[in-house]
């Protein structure tokens, strides 16, 4: 193989590792958008963006996606978050990564208006993602599955 053409088998070999590197990580971490579900409907209530910063990932509401709900405030919040706007609210802090996946965590339900423990899962390669919220321990509590709707 000629000089030119094996430098040019490496160069797309290096683009497609970092290709696929790039894509990887985020596969099995919670980062990304994700599309949440009422627990009472079934139908999708809001798009949250999860991202890492500082070896944590964080969640902030970047839409509400009830028709009906033109700027749904946490009204059942407590402290500084009452009755502010639910869009542009950081619902999940402090997660972490952990053996089983992903923990250390805080959920708000802006719905109840408390903060909960929780654990995060993905699911069928990233695509889907389990939330956990409990009080105490994680078998004392309640799954939503949310679903990636982007990256």
């Amino acid at each position: 193989m000629s000089d030119s053409r094996a430098r040019l088998h490496r160069v797309l070999l290096a683009a497609a590792l970092a290709w696929i590197g790039a894509a990887w990580p985020q596969a099995d971490t919670p980062a990304g958008l994700w599309t949440t579900f009422s627990d009472r409907t079934g139908l999708p209530e809001s798009l949250v963006r999860i991202e890492q910063a500082n070896g944590q990932f964080i969640g902030t509401v970047v839409q509400v996606l009830d028709p009906d709900a033109t700027s749904p405030r946490c009204e059942r919040c407590e402290g500084e978050l009452r009755n502010k706007p639910i869009v542009g609210m950081r619902i999940l802090r402090g997660l972490r990564r952990t053996q089983g996946g992903f923990g250390e965590g805080t959920i708000l339900d802006p719905d109840e208006g408390r903060i909960y423990a929780c654990t995060a899962t993905p699911l069928d390669g990233g695509r889907r993602l389990e939330i956990r919220g409990y009080v105490g321990v994680p078998l004392l509590g309640r799954s939503q599955i949310w679903v990636r709707a982007g990256r």
